[in-house]
């Protein structure tokens, strides 16, 4: 199994004024293409700084991400967002649409900045994939929460990434629409082969994965695979 993201002794350290706080510890693991992980704990525990420095959006004060055998702290701020749009993608809590853009624009966005052909029919056929081919015209506004997590899923999936990371994809949806949304995200998962990283405090939702890394005061506490998944 190729290894696509690895983790050494990573540590995050913010300061302000004289004081400093320690937000992750000498975090360690890795993992292989086409797996899915929840990485768990409860607010403050780390887990979305640990996110943010795996994606390359943020520096370790020390250790090391490997993201497909490239080292993020080595990279400059253009590198990494070159690497990021070369393999990543990302779903978050709040949907990050552009609000004066309809559906199909916002799937369009990133087909169009990486030059793709055709990139409205391309667009199209991805949001008829996730439920919303009546919605094309739609402004986010007019969607309900769920669709507008659809729209995210859509655009997220237009560029193929090889990883997916997902902060709270349910986060600001009820159970109804949450169980839906799940059941999208890993079905697209699965027919795309993407390895999948979610971050959530939701133990229902890290269920569905293949392992579990939970975080407590910015430390593992525990990295076990799950016996049963989606």
């Amino acid at each position: 199994m190729q290894e696509v993201l690895s983790v050494e002794n990573l540590t995050k350290t913010y300061k302000s004024g004289s004081k400093e706080l320690t937000v992750l510890k000498d975090v360690s693991f890795s993992i292989g293409q086409g797996e899915s992980i929840a990485i768990v704990g409860s607010s403050g525990s780390g887990k979305t700084t640990l996110l943010g420095l795996c994606a390359g959006l943020d520096t370790p004060s020390e250790g090391t991400v490997q993201l497909y055998g490239k080292s993020l702290p080595a990279l400059s701020e253009d590198e990494r967002a070159a690497l990021r749009n070369d393999y990543v993608g990302f779903i978050f809590q709040n949907f990050q649409l552009v609000p004066t853009l309809t559906a199909l624009e916002n799937v369009m966005i990133p087909l169009e900045l990486n030059g793709k052909a055709h990139p409205a029919k391309e667009a199209k056929r991805l949001l008829d994939r996730v439920g919303l081919g009546d919605r094309f015209d739609h402004y986010p506004s007019q969607l309900s929460g769920g669709e507008q997590q659809r729209v995210s899923l859509a655009r997220a999936f237009s560029n193929a990434p090889k990883l997916l990371f997902a902060d709270e994809p349910t986060g600001n949806l009820d159970d109804d629409t949450s169980g839906s949304i799940e059941d999208l995200l890993f079905e697209l998962n699965r027919e795309n082969g993407t390895t999948l990283v979610i971050v959530t405090h939701d133990n229902e939702l890290a269920a569905k994965t293949g392992r579990i890394i939970r975080l407590k005061g910015g430390h593992i506490i525990s990295d076990t695979k799950n016996q049963h998944t989606a």
